[in-house]
């Protein structure tokens, strides 16, 4: 299931991949992870699409479908794949159809989401459950651009951040939800 912001949505309406790490509910992950391409143009890879700048990206070079591999050193729950796209700045090179696949490797990854995007820009977030639709808990992500908008041959993208949700287990306290609240969950 994926939630992407679109030309008529409010700034309310806007997807912030941020506010639940700030909230506390979830963590980035994606710097526990190792990441690859299947391909990319020098000076456009990895570093590019983790740098936390919109307008850098990474741009592949060679033929679909083109390949982002999330390899994590524990089995690892996700929650969420969010994906900075800009239609507007990308045209062609914008991703139309991403799979994403779960696995323990290379060799048995299985698709757990396909997400159809229709001139994205701004944040798309990705869902991720599993087939008994409980949370995914995996040690690799492959994210496959299947087509590209007016039948692209490279792919743009921008930014990736995968979350993974909080364990809460404090039982005197309670389970606070604002960071006004939790502020006050720790005695010094």
């Amino acid at each position: 299931m994926a939630t992407p912001n679109n030309n008529n949505a409010s700034e309310e309406e806007k997807i912030d991949p941020m506010k639940d790490v700030r909230a506390g509910i979830v963590r980035e992950v994606g710097s526990q992870a190792i990441w690859s391409l299947s391909s990319c143009k020098p000076g456009f890879g990895v570093d590019q699409l983790r740098d936390d700048c919109m307008e850098t990206y990474w741009q592949s070079d060679g033929q679909l479908p083109h390949l982002v591999n999330i390899q994590f050193r524990r089995k690892t729950v996700v929650r969420d794949i969010c994906i900075y796209i800009d239609y507007r700045l990308d045209e062609s090179y914008t991703p139309g159809r991403i799979s994403v696949r779960a696995g323990t490797n290379f060799n048995d990854l299985q698709e757990v989401e396909v997400v159809e995007l229709n001139e994205p820009y701004g944040w798309v977030r990705i869902m991720t459950k599993d087939i008994n639709d409980s949370p995914l808990k995996t040690y690799m992500l492959q994210i496959a651009v299947i087509t590209n908008h007016q039948n692209g041959r490279d792919t743009h993208m921008r930014q990736i951040k995968v979350h993974s949700p909080v364990e809460k287990r404090d039982l005197l306290i309670g389970n606070f939800s604002t960071v006004e609240m939790r502020q006050y969950t720790i005695i010094k």
